[in-house]
């Protein structure tokens, strides 16, 4: 069955960074759009990047533009938010997620596999 795992998370500083990894298993990593998105407490979950099969195309949302980069390691089917300059309205629980489709990675419904979370808390 597939699995996504997600580590990183914790307690933050503001202005700190942070690393989160999603560990796949069960599914044809390579062949995957991977996504993160974020959900914050009383708030709808929120997209927050995304990356192609193989890495050549990337978005983000405008928050997190400059800030943030993802990035995947197919031979260790794993995909990675780096997270620099954090700030206190980043904290949420971080979700990774699985899609065959980039064009629609921004919509959480074209997902068809999704991580349990890891808490990120950023501290002012």
């Amino acid at each position: 069955q597939v699995q996504l795992v997600e580590t990183g998370g914790g307690l933050v500083q503001a202005g700190g960074s942070l690393r989160l990894s999603c560990a796949a298993s069960g599914l044809t990593f390579s062949t995957y759009t991977m996504g993160w998105f974020r959900q914050a407490p009383g708030k709808e979950r929120e997209f927050v990047s995304a990356i192609s099969r193989w890495g050549a195309n990337t978005h983000y949302v405008d928050s997190v533009k400059g800030r943030f980069t993802i990035s995947r390691d197919n031979g260790k089917n794993t995909v990675y938010l780096q997270m620099n300059t954090l700030k206190p309205e980043d904290t949420a629980v971080y979700y990774c997620a699985a899609t065959t489709r980039f064009v629609d990675s921004i919509d959480d419904r074209s997902y068809d596999y999704w991580g349990q979370g890891t808490q990120v808390t950023v501290s002012s």
